[in-house]
């Protein structure tokens, strides 16, 4: 059902806003991004905050207006930070995964439209959705950053999803490890990492791209017989990571666990 969710983002203007929606959905299950309008995308700052979520961004839609992107959409909710002159039908964001997952247990399609950073969506496109979401922040301080508006809402269409399917909410660190000790991780996450491997070691002057002779087939057969799992893999794409930051003179944090 999770997949008959898609995330619609009305003229982002910060590329960096998308990656991080993008992560956010991936966090919860959703792979659906359908962009109106992007200011700048595809982009470099994208994928940098999509932090391993570029499946999410590679399969989104780019669109030129908001009614395309909600072709096929059964329940189409747009999120409202402010007051408006005409009453709609306002839910907090509970009640939206409450009234969503009622469409998708019956095979409907359901949209999560997220406005503009600076002015979030117009009345005539908050009037093409049957109800209005709004988050309900401390008034002293009720701006949210886009992707963090997203995962808000995600994080209680999952919560809602899981009830429903009578499936626990609640993992203990044992319980996580042990499922990602236990996946072994997909084709396009080993591509991930060798592209990240690579670029890693030409930065650091380990590869040299002009005369790289054997080194990445020799480095790809000895990662891809040994089985990596996907908790195997975030530490690796965790140290390259690290070590880029370390390459570039940027801050960098240390792992203890």
């Amino acid at each position: 059902m999770l997949q008959n969710i898609r995330i619609v983002l009305v003229n982002t203007s910060h590329p960096g806003n998308i990656g991080g929606a993008a992560r956010a959905m991936k966090n919860m299950g959703i792979s659906k991004l359908v962009l109106v309008d992007p200011v700048e995308f595809p982009s470099g700052k994208a994928v940098a905050r999509a932090s391993g979520a570029t499946d999410v961004l590679d399969a989104a839609q780019v669109v030129a207006t908001l009614e395309e992107a909600l072709v096929g959409c059964n329940l189409v909710f747009g999120t409202s930070a402010r007051e408006r002159r005409i009453p709609w039908p306002l839910l907090d964001p509970r009640e939206s995964a409450s009234k969503g997952l009622e469409e998708l247990q019956q095979g409907g399609e359901i949209a999560l439209v997220f406005g503009r950073e600076y002015a979030g969506l117009t009345n005539e496109e908050l009037q093409r959705c049957q109800y209005h979401v709004h988050i309900p922040s401390d008034p002293e301080f009720g701006s949210l950053n886009l992707a963090a508006a997203v995962q808000v809402l995600t994080y209680e269409m999952r919560m809602a999803y899981l009830a429903a399917q009578g499936q626990p909410t609640k993992m203990n660190k044992l319980e996580t490890t042990a499922m990602l000790n236990a996946q072994p991780v997909t084709a396009d996450e080993l591509e991930r990492f060798y592209g990240h491997l690579e670029s890693t070691l030409v930065q650091i002057g380990f590869l040299d791209p002009l005369k790289p002779r054997h080194l990445m087939s020799r480095l790809r057969r000895l990662y891809g017989r040994a089985g990596i799992s996907k908790l195997e893999m975030n530490i690796l794409r965790g140290i390259l990571t690290e070590t880029e930051k370390v390459a570039r003179g940027e801050p960098h944090k240390r792992r203890d666990d």
